[in-house]
């Protein structure tokens, strides 16, 4: 694709003022489009996903395409009543006047997608900002060319140039081009904090509101009281996804003291019966994204005693499910966010203890817990700052369109999904209509003579 050039964005600005992307018909129509693009596509889509990142046919498809259909038609199903204007109460000292919220969309949207869910991360934030009535220019991630090639190749046989654009290239060189070439509306970013944070101050310069969504050290607490078998399973299965690569992967487990041997021992077990004696072998089990990041979470592997698992083969990509004990809290694994099949399991002997365990790295993307305490339960929801989470699960808060996804500090600004991105593409804007059949005097110049009316009507 030819570089993005002033042309093309002042093409995009003209179609948005030319209010081709508001009524609701004609979003409704784009939304309808993208899933029949997707449909189309499916196939090599999936192909692209094994390419890039060894993604088995189901795992794809449940986690990057089924998520964003689902999505798209929960979206439809909702659109016109997300739309709808709010009428809201106006206080009697505007009397004669009405008051209402209309939701405007932000204009020309920039969507950065990462690599490790590259096409779901990238289509489901352009579900948002079609929903919202804005135009969007997309840039996928460079670390899985494949993908990326696929989604270009989709929006230009589906879409007008003017209203969706793809912009391919190095990220650290085509991303900050763009942002300082160009004064976008919004700018949605997924990725790590570090680049988080630049977006941020790219941003800032022209005053361009950003969503952020980040990392971080997600922990998962198993209470004595757990059901280890379930919790060992649902462990297992949300660290490993993506052979670790997930935003809001456990990233270290908290376990209660007195049945550490015995989680670890079922967390082992449920490696085996997901990907086998050999997890290299399994079609199921997914690669690394590069050989840069295999060698640093190789480097995890002196940082404590390793259970199971600590294997790298860099020439496949390969870093097996491992388990790790015995780590200092001062050690780099503890600091970083793994972001790779690496699952520190440290104890806790009471509760306080767990607490500042993950206060020591704040704002966790996600939190689970695991147990049936209702009071333990409310101490870690209540007193942990942390984006969404689970109770007795990993994962799976981000397949509910009720919620809101994203993070909080260091994790992330602003959420979506479900009608929480069509409010992250718009925003609220006000309107108060006043009569002109009546216009009491109170409100006008002189005021000597009319506090006590005013204090009455203020109070």
């Amino acid at each position: 694709m030819k570089d993005f050039n002033p042309n093309d964005f002042n093409n995009m600005q003209a179609f948005y003022a030319a209010r081709h992307t508001i009524p609701f018909t004609f979003r409704k129509a784009q939304l309808i489009q993208l899933k029949k693009a997707i449909l189309a596509n499916e196939a090599a889509i999936l192909q692209a996903l094994y390419q890039d990142l060894h993604k088995s046919a189901e795992e794809a498809f449940a986690t990057e395409i089924g998520f964003i259909y689902k999505e798209i038609s929960h979206t439809i199903s909702h659109l016109k009543q997300w739309m709808e204007v709010e009428k809201v109460s106006t206080p009697f000292l505007l009397f004669p006047s009405s008051s209402k919220v209309m939701r405007e969309p932000w204009g020309i949207c920039l969507i950065i997608a990462p690599w490790n869910y590259p096409f779901q991360l990238l289509m489901a934030p352009l579900i948002g900002a079609i929903a919202g009535g804005n135009t969007a220019v997309l840039k996928p991630s460079e670390m899985t060319p494949q993908t990326a090639a696929i989604v270009e190749k989709m929006m230009i046989e589906n879409f007008d140039p003017n209203y969706i654009s793809v912009v391919v290239g190095n990220g650290a060189e085509v991303v900050p081009k763009l942002m300082n070439e160009y004064r976008f509306d919004h700018v949605f970013f997924t990725g790590s904090t570090a680049v988080g944070k630049q977006i941020a101050m790219m941003a800032a310069e022209k005053l361009v509101p950003v969503s952020l969504e980040l990392g971080g050290k997600s922990p998962c607490i198993v209470d004595k009281d757990a059901d280890l078998s379930i919790a060992a399973k649902r462990i297992a299965w949300g660290k490993f996804t993506n052979a670790g690569q997930t935003c809001v992967a456990p990233d270290y487990v908290l376990v209660h003291a007195s049945v550490k041997a015995k989680l670890i021992g079922l967390i082992q077990k449920n490696i085996e019966q997901f990907y086998g004696k050999d997890p290299q072998l399994s079609p199921e089990y997914g690669r690394i994204i590069n050989k840069n990041r295999l060698q640093k979470l190789e480097s995890y592997f002196a940082e404590g005693n390793i259970i199971c698992g600590g294997k790298a083969i860099p020439e496949d990509l390969y870093v097996a499910p491992t388990l790790m004990d015995n780590i200092l809290p001062e050690a780099t694994i503890m600091k970083d966010e793994i972001f790779g099949p690496i699952l520190p399991i440290l104890t806790y002997e009471n509760v306080e203890d767990a607490v500042m365990t993950i206060r020591n790295n704040p704002n966790p993307l996600s939190l689970y817990y695991f147990g049936n305490n209702r009071k333990t339960e409310k101490i870690f929801t209540d007193q942990i700052s942390f984006g969404g989470g689970c109770i007795n699960n990993t994962l799976v808060h981000l397949a509910n369109e009720a919620l809101p996804f994203g993070g909080v500090g260091n994790s992330g600004l602003g959420n979506y999904h479900g009608k929480f991105s069509f409010e992250a593409f718009t925003r609220p804007k006000s309107v108060l209509k006043s009569g002109t059949w009546l216009d009491p005097s109170f409100k006008y110049p002189p005021y000597k003579g009319k506090l006590k009316i005013l204090k009455w009507l203020m109070k």
